[in-house]
């Protein structure tokens, strides 16, 4: 069998581009912060370690270009995601892990505030939380006599227009958490960043 190595003088294997650019972003965002960085660039960390032989800066800017913003790309429905060429598993999973871990994030800093005492914090994690959901949903926000977050549920899902509200299986749901107040939430699917609330007292 002829040998198939490299002569001893070949020249080495050229390194790909990609992989200085990558060291260049890693250092830009450790030394300048992640404000430095435009969204395709964040997209691009955020999926080096899915795709780490390729080149992703013109699939970040595809997924830029089909959904339109970072928050909408990483809730942007798995099947859509499907859609974009150069999409697998993995990069779906890193996607959908990102998504998370902000909802995770935004839902610990409002049980550690006032919640009330600021109606656009409120809004910001409600956004965070379901802004991008395909259906409707209606979210229940309970809230203790202090103020403080005791659970954040989806209550109902329903279609692109329209969830159906059974206030009986809201009132029993208090009862079980000694809310003494309930924030009720829906979104509205065909208007991703816009999002309905309303307050009620708990007796």
């Amino acid at each position: 069998m002829a040998d198939k190595s490299l002569p001893a003088d070949a020249p080495p294997p050229e390194t790909p581009h990609y992989h200085g650019h990558r060291q260049r972003l890693r250092e830009r965002f450790h030394s300048a912060g992640p404000d430095a960085l435009n969204d395709y660039e964040l997209l691009e960390m955020v999926l080096f370690a899915a795709l780490p032989r390729r080149d992703i800066k013109p699939l970040a800017k595809a997924l830029l270009k089909m959904f339109g913003s970072f928050a909408e790309v990483i809730h942007a429905p798995e099947p859509r995601l499907r859609e974009i060429d150069g999409i697998g598993e993995a990069s779906i999973t890193q996607l959908k892990l990102i998504a998370a871990a902000a909802h995770r994030i935004a839902k610990g800093e409002v049980k550690h505030k006032h919640a009330l005492s600021s109606w656009q914090e409120v809004i910001t994690y409600c956004r965070t939380s379901m802004a991008f959901a395909e259906k409707e949903q209606l979210r229940l926000l309970f809230f203790d006599k202090r103020n403080q977050l005791i659970a954040d549920e989806v209550q109902q899902t329903g279609t692109v227009d329209h969830t159906p509200v059974y206030p009986r299986e809201v009132i029993k749901r208090a009862l079980e958490l000694s809310a003494t107040a309930i924030i009720l939430v829906h979104n509205h699917p065909t208007r991703p960043t816009s999002i309905t609330l309303d307050h009620a007292q708990a007796h």
